[in-house]
């Protein structure tokens, strides 16, 4: 068991999975959460699946509890919240891991729903805000906490699916306006945006429609790129919810950049080359 977030309390929204031979990244987080020694509050719309996340993390030794919810209902959001105080008192990091895309119906501009990017908006987005709305008092109270939320490469690649491409988008600006607006109250909030990752819901649905899964993979990145496993969990996940660097580090860091910097410019022109010259961008 490591030490990094020993003491503090972690709720992840979509901590459980769909059921599939690789894992998640809501569970690969929240096993690594606690293995670096959080208290886990695993919430997942199938409460099943969220118990298998903590029965995996007890069995390593770990602190967790499973919570039912649905991040499209404002209450449920609101009691899942609730139910972590009254377990643990406090928050440390909220970690927003709930979206979908062809299972919420989504498809190109000119044929998606109405009704589909309704679900789409209130899963991808509108969920991620009230897991949010709801955590900030209490870490506003607290004067510190950690947010992350997930979005997707999506929002910036050629993605033909225009649901989820354009909640995922939302979510790096409600990811923004959280982290100006409460930087003052000891607050961050981090946007990840993972590429192609293996995961089940990525991946089952078209093998239970019938394609083998070596097939869905290689059709969805022939370069053979996507992540695998808790490769998400592994490492951004827990380096945004670390404590920040004391002011005193910062600056340290930057004089140590400064000074290797003014030594590189030194040799450059006791050598006879002169000063290096900044890159263009082209």
């Amino acid at each position: 068991m490591g030490e990094r977030v020993r003491g503090k309390v972690a709720i992840i929204f979509g901590a459980g999975q769909t059921p599939g031979e690789t894992i998640g990244n809501g569970r690969a987080t929240a096993l690594l959460l606690a293995r670096e020694g959080a208290a886990v509050v695993a919430v997942d719309r199938e409460v099943r699946s969220a118990q298998e996340t903590v029965d995996l993390i007890a069995g390593e030794g770990g602190t967790a509890m499973a919570v039912q919810a649905d991040i499209t209902g404002e209450e449920q959001v609101r009691e899942a919240i609730a139910a972590c105080m009254a377990a643990h008192g406090r928050i440390d990091i909220l970690h927003n891991n709930v979206g979908a895309s062809l299972a919420l119906g989504d498809a190109p501009a000119t044929e998606l729903e109405v009704e589909a990017f309704d679900r789409l908006y209130a899963v991808n987005l509108r969920g991620m805000w009230l897991a949010c709305k709801h955590t900030l008092p209490v870490m506003r109270e607290q004067g510190s906490g950690s947010i992350v939320n997930i979005s997707s490469m999506a929002a910036w690649e050629a993605y033909p699916y225009v649901g989820y491409k354009t909640t995922k988008a939302g979510v790096i600006a409600l990811t923004h306006n959280i982290a100006m607006e409460n930087a003052r109250h000891g607050i961050r909030a981090n946007v990840i945006l993972p590429g192609l990752m293996n995961t089940p819901m990525a991946i089952e649905a078209r093998v239970a429609a019938g394609t083998p899964g070596e097939e869905v993979i290689a059709s969805r990145d022939p370069a053979g790129a996507a992540g695998e496993e808790d490769g998400l969990g592994l490492g951004c996940g827990l380096c945004l919810a670390l404590p920040p660097l004391r002011r005193s580090e910062v600056h340290h860091r930057r004089f140590v950049a400064g000074r290797r910097r003014r030594e590189r410019l030194l040799r450059a022109t006791s050598s006879g080359r002169g000063a290096p010259q900044p890159r263009r961008r082209q």
